[in-house]
């Protein structure tokens, strides 16, 4: 009966089109991760032109993320993502062609992986928004679990293995050509989404002439909305501050956590973000088997908090096993939470306002990671690395606690309850 929950959103005929298509994107963007680092380095660039490459895509979504969540409300959905997944071939195609010419320069996959970043500022709102209109509300947490469990799977293990496998026996021009091939069997899938999706777009709310509203009065409409909504503004303000703590020790000091406390190399430190990943994919799809909780919110937070705990002995562990339970538990309950919160902008936010807030949350998930990168490096040298950890595994579930306080989310849960029948024009949200 729970792997029957878990398997409910394929009854739909639009979400099968949906997750199709995704799913064969999302492979072709972890193939994408490694012909682009192959191609650079064919190109002769070495660290520094990789990282300007990469910091074009990353400054492409967070440049147009907030555009994006006011595009997905006030333009058709189905045609958002349709055009972003044309234009991602237009681009990837065109490297292609020019790799296989013999002309592509640098500055070409700087261009180009911007545009991808664009791009994505775009899909992920209008996807997390189309999401309710084709989907009944019992079935989002299902849906969300399931990309939950194709994305680590897909994008960070079959995507670069089998680049890495195309470039190893052909070239990297060969490997991009296989990427464009992915977004060019996708963008063919998305076309069989039905029509109505994109005239039936939702209802601005009373009151509301879009046409005549600005671009800056809808992301004021988003941010007040979100600012007025004590368990959004917290969980909000909890992931940018968690993200500050976490991402730079995991992404810059766990390598070195490898090297000199277990002796590894290259392949220990890989393995171990893939059992991060394996347990995050498993969790989201064990998220789907289940209803979702009585106790949203707590179960949320707790996740996210108690998941942390692990990573504040990073910094003092000698053991690969215990390095490796670590960050599976950490995977594991981020992967709950993070299939629980997609579910929650789903089910509680107005249909109006879902683009603008899910580009939000993506903004502010996002702002500090940069910061968090940059900082880890200098900090790890005047700071012992089990300092560090320890600051970041312990002031994360200390927060977690705070926010749930301050916000109220145990009165708020069971105010909101989202355990029965909810109609899917959105009553009951707020």
């Amino acid at each position: 009966m729970r792997a029957l929950r878990a398997l409910r959103p394929f009854a739909h005929r639009e979400y099968r089109v949906l997750i199709l298509a995704l799913a064969i994107s999302i492979f072709g963007s972890g193939m994408w991760a490694v012909a682009m680092v192959y191609e650079v380095i064919h190109l002769g660039g070495g660290p520094l032109e990789l990282s300007l490459v990469a910091t074009a895509g990353s400054a492409g979504l967070v440049a147009f993320v907030l555009a994006g969540g006011i595009a997905a409300d006030r333009f058709p959905q189905r045609l958002l993502i349709i055009g972003v997944e044309g234009a991602n071939l237009a681009v990837i195609a065109s490297i292609s062609g020019l790799a296989l010419l013999g002309l592509l320069q640098l500055w070409h996959l700087a261009l180009g992986t911007f545009v991808l970043g664009v791009g994505a500022a775009f899909f992920f709102p209008a996807y997390s928004a189309i999401l309710p209109r084709i989907l009944p509300p019992e079935d989002l947490l299902a849906a969300n679990g399931m990309e939950g469990t194709i994305r680590p799977v897909l994008q960070q293990a079959a995507g670069p293995a089998v680049a890495g496998l195309l470039v190893a026996a052909l070239s990297p021009s060969h490997a991009v050509t296989g990427v464009a091939a992915c977004h060019l069997l996708a963008f063919g899938i998305l076309n069989f989404l039905g029509r109505d999706l994109g005239r039936a777009q939702q209802d601005p709310g009373p009151g509301v002439d879009r046409a005549r509203t600005s671009l800056l009065q809808d992301l004021r409409e988003g941010v007040g909305y979100t600012v007025r909504t004590p368990w959004l503004m917290w969980t909000l303000l909890w992931a940018c501050i968690s993200v500050l703590f976490l991402i730079g020790p995991i992404e810059v000091l766990l390598p070195f956590v490898v090297r000199d406390q277990l002796g590894g190399d290259s392949r220990m430190f890989g393995f171990v973000l893939a059992v991060m990943g394996v347990g995050g994919a498993a969790a989201s799809l064990a998220t789907a088997w289940f209803p979702l909780p009585r106790r949203y919110l707590t179960v949320m937070m707790a996740c996210w908090g108690a998941g942390s705990l692990p990573i504040a002995a990073v910094g003092i562990m000698d053991s690969f096993w215990l390095l490796a339970l670590a960050l599976l538990i950490f995977g594991a309950t981020e992967g709950v939470g993070m299939v629980i919160w997609g579910t929650l902008l789903q089910r509680r936010v107005p249909p109006q306002l879902l683009g603008r807030v899910s580009s939000l949350d993506f903004f502010v998930s996002l702002a500090l990671m940069p910061v968090s990168m940059a900082l880890a490096g200098p900090a790890a040298e005047v700071v012992p690395l089990w300092l560090i950890f320890l600051a970041a595994g312990g002031v994360c579930p200390v927060l977690a606690v705070a926010a749930m306080v301050v916000a109220r989310m145990r009165d708020d849960e069971l105010a909101h309850p989202l355990d029965r029948g909810v109609d899917r024009a959105g009553a009951r949200r707020g």
